[in-house]
């Protein structure tokens, strides 16, 4: 198998992708200790986990794509399949709540249009869209910081048994 077929090399071209959806996009940064106006910029994009999770609020606004899990079939004498479900966390944050709130779900969209408009990623892999795009908004009150997530499968360059059968 080749290295850009890898469950690791789908959450890079998802990566790369969601940069492109989501790179033009000014959102408010979480303030940090000494800031004196807001700054705004793009969700930064993390795989698997954030670089460091107790700053998990000051690094908002963010996206995080983890695998979560995978599944190879190989029966004899048919063809191989290979799935790999997707979660993708955002997180965004606004003083203004139902302004944050919209945040959320516009970037939220953006790869949603994103995946289902062009749901082939990468060089060999593509959403399932047959089985949906799941959506989910978490609606605790957790103002000033706004998060959701979605879960999507993904085919898979299947792993070729080498016995033949």
């Amino acid at each position: 198998m080749e290295i850009n077929q890898t469950r690791l090399a789908l959450l890079e071209a998802l990566k790369t992708r969601l940069g492109e959806w989501t790179g033009d996009m000014r959102l408010p940064a979480a303030l940090q200790k000494g800031d004196v106006e807001v700054i705004e910029r793009a969700p930064e994009i993390y795989k698997m986990r954030l670089s460091n999770s107790s700053h998990a609020k000051k690094l908002a606004p963010y996206i995080i794509i983890q695998f979560v899990n995978g599944i190879d079939v190989q029966k004899t004498g048919r063809w191989e399949d290979s799935t790999a479900v997707i979660r993708m966390i955002f997180v965004t944050y606004c003083e203004d709540e139902e302004a944050g709130a919209a945040q959320l779900m516009n970037v939220m969209d953006r790869v949603r249009l994103g995946l289902l408009g062009e749901p082939i990623v990468g060089d060999a892999f593509k959403l399932d869209t047959d089985a949906g795009l799941e959506s989910l908004v978490y609606t605790d009150d957790t103002a000033p910081y706004y998060a959701g997530e979605m879960f999507g499968t993904f085919f898979c360059p299947p792993v070729r048994r080498r016995d033949g059968m």
